[in-house]
């Protein structure tokens, strides 16, 4: 599986941002996507994911209402929509995806996207 990560951009702070996971090589079929983040000198984070069978879905209490993600099946894709954006967002974004248990365990997952950079301007 192919992931490709775009959307990333320069806002300000309170704007909005949609990101797009679009898979290729083979459809998300029963894996979990994952939406993961770096600031510079930082570990990577966990912010939310979406299990592709059932929709379910679990973030990031620092994005808790106000990022969603969804999945659009018809194009392979998960959409990470990043709302009331603050500075502390600022990351490179990426997605991952595989046959997880635990969302929020980056090491579950096999395969990443290159990121995209969001930068949230004050």
């Amino acid at each position: 599986v192919q992931l490709q990560a775009s959307g990333g951009g320069l806002v300000q702070v309170g704007d909005s941002l949609r990101l797009s996971c679009a898979a290729s090589g083979r459809t998300f079929g029963r894996f979990a996507t994952g939406w993961f983040r770096q600031a510079p000198g930082k570990e990577r984070e966990f912010v939310g994911g979406i299990r592709w069978s059932g929709g379910s879905t679990l973030y990031a209490d620092s994005v808790k209402g106000r990022f969603t993600i969804q999945k659009e099946e018809g194009k392979n894709t998960v959409y990470l929509q990043m709302n009331s954006l603050k500075p502390e967002d600022t990351a490179v974004y990426f997605c991952a995806a595989g046959s997880v248990y635990h969302l929020l365990d980056k090491r579950e997952y096999d395969y990443w996207g290159r990121g995209t950079l969001v930068t949230v301007s004050s």
